[in-house]
């Protein structure tokens, strides 16, 4: 069996009621085994293949291998522990009980055709050596029921897989939302930040390019009207006046930067009057 481009997932758990279930299945065909009057001459048989099938079941249950080709490798010796036990005495249909488990678990362990390939490879296992051993429509008809709830145990694992997949799917899904949100809402207080950064600067440059050339218009102003005092007072009114104008535009430019530097709220809130 080709084991190229199998995707390794991760197998799913069951629940506790299966295992619970999966191991009252087993406890039956060996209480079966026990009590079979016609078994006895191979009892040690029986209760050692049953007792290893046991056994690496329930390591491959708990701690499934990693390796596609170590899980390939586990259904290949459990279907032929089966196949063995069906065919030490093809009357005692019960131990095919055995390949419902297997069916269950090889649904657990693999997806997509992989999973199906096996559980149909299972079946078939349940099917022939008793069509076989038991003739055709004997054999049939006792295999039909095993193979029914395996097929059934399968879809169960099969549906609850696909279910556990899409929540992981919704999870990760909703991380990566929820990380984008975080980086829109970061970039977007880095945009107002860098904005306001920008509105101050253009402000800066404003206040240095006409406020602070007008002050030092009025202070070269005041100067000379310092100078006109000591030497000529009469020319001193329309210095005043030039000096009056230039300190109202001044101040009314200085009011319209200052609102523009305050937020919306402070600046509608009220401003202040000349």
């Amino acid at each position: 069996m080709s084991v190229q481009k199998v995707p390794n997932i991760k197998p799913s758990k069951p629940s506790k009621v299966v295992i619970a279930a999966v191991y009252f299945l087993y406890v039956a065909v060996l209480i079966r085994t026990l009590t079979n009057p016609n078994i006895r001459m191979r009892l040690p048989i029986y209760l050692a293949l049953e007792f290893i099938y046991l056994l690496l079941f329930t390591l491959v249950l708990w701690r499934s291998p990693q390796r596609i080709i170590w899980r390939q490798l586990y259904f290949v010796v459990q279907s032929g522990l089966v196949l063995t036990l069906i065919c030490l005495r093809p009357r005692f249909d019960f131990v095919a009980i055995l390949n419902v488990l297997l069916s269950l678990q090889a649904a657990l362990v693999f997806s997509d055709w992989v999973r199906w390939t096996w559980v149909g490879t299972i079946a078939l296992f349940t099917c022939l050596p008793l069509m076989i051993g038991l003739g055709a429509l004997q054999g049939l008809a006792l295999a039909l029921m095993p193979m029914t709830i395996a097929i059934i145990f399968a879809a169960y694992a099969a549906v609850i897989q696909e279910i556990e997949v899409g929540s992981r799917k919704r999870q990760t899904l909703l991380a990566e939302l929820e990380e984008a949100h975080q980086n829109l809402t970061v970039s977007a207080s880095q945009a107002e930040a860098l904005s306001a950064i920008q509105e101050r600067d253009r402000l800066a440059r404003e206040l240095h390019d006409s406020v602070s050339q007008t002050i030092f218009s009025i202070s070269l102003v005041t100067r000379a009207a310092q100078l006109l005092l000591e030497r000529d007072p009469q020319r001193m009114r329309p210095l005043l006046e030039n000096l009056k104008g230039m300190t109202q535009s001044t101040l009314a430019e200085m009011r319209g930067l200052i609102a523009q530097m305050r937020p919306p709220e402070a600046g509608s809130a009220g401003r202040p009057t000349p």
